[in-house]
């Protein structure tokens, strides 16, 4: 029985990293695709994104431009929304429904979204978890210290509440978006639907990350229970 669980504990692994690989092959070829359809009223990334704050009067935010691809994020600290090259001064498709996604986080931020102020809390416990769950697990399998164990088990589990944590902050972001595109024509026609299916492409990697972690804990506790 010990054995089965084991190696049970492993199948759960597969199904999740084939998810993960899946939606991350989603989001490129989504990117690809509508990167290459310019939007009809040939507005950028940084403009739709000023435009959306704009419209929800933030005024304290700066959009500046950043290095990388897909590399784009709201940071709170500064109240920067940070685009790539590729979404900043691009007119296409897909720019605008990522710099608008971006620009929905700071409205969140701007109106202390609850769900993102829990979000935020649990960072620096996630941090620990990340960092020091597994070697944590590792070190009281290897030492058969088991209290060692279950504390590494537990780190880690706030690893997996993160995750569950942001789903609902990066599809209210993405609803956001997308209700500020249609309702002020931002894109129209098939450019929305493009810039719908980017964003719903981005928001199945939280699920993928979710999946992930939830399988690893997983693994983690079977692995634990079989070496008692």
């Amino acid at each position: 029985m010990d054995y089965l669980l084991y190696y049970l504990s492993g199948i759960i692994i597969l199904p999740a990293l084939i998810f993960s690989i899946i939606c991350q092959s989603r989001v490129k070829s989504n990117f690809k695709k509508y990167s290459q359809i310019r939007n009809s009223r040939n507005i950028s990334g940084a403009e739709a994104a000023y435009r959306l704050l704009q419209i929800n009067g933030i005024t304290d935010v700066k959009i500046v431009p950043i290095g990388g691809t897909l590399t784009d994020h709201y940071d709170p600290r500064t109240k920067q929304i940070c685009l790539s090259q590729d979404v900043y001064n691009s007119t296409s498709v897909a720019a605008v429904g990522i710099a608008c996604h971006e620009a929905g986080h700071a409205c969140q931020h701007a109106e202390e979204y609850f769900p993102l102020k829990i979000r935020n809390a649990a960072i620096p416990a996630t941090r620990i978890g990340s960092n020091l769950g597994i070697p944590l697990v590792l070190a009281g399998l290897f030492f058969s210290f088991q209290p060692l164990t279950y504390i590494g088990i537990v780190l880690y589990a706030l690893v997996v509440l993160f995750q569950l944590l942001t789903l609902p902050v990066e599809f209210n972001a993405s609803r956001r978006a997308l209700a500020t595109i249609e309702n002020n024509q931002l894109l129209v026609g098939d450019e929305y639907s493009g810039a719908k299916h980017v964003l719903t492409a981005a928001a199945l990697t939280y699920v993928a990350a979710l999946a992930s972690s939830l399988a690893t804990l997983l693994r983690l506790i079977f692995i634990s229970g079989r070496r008692r």
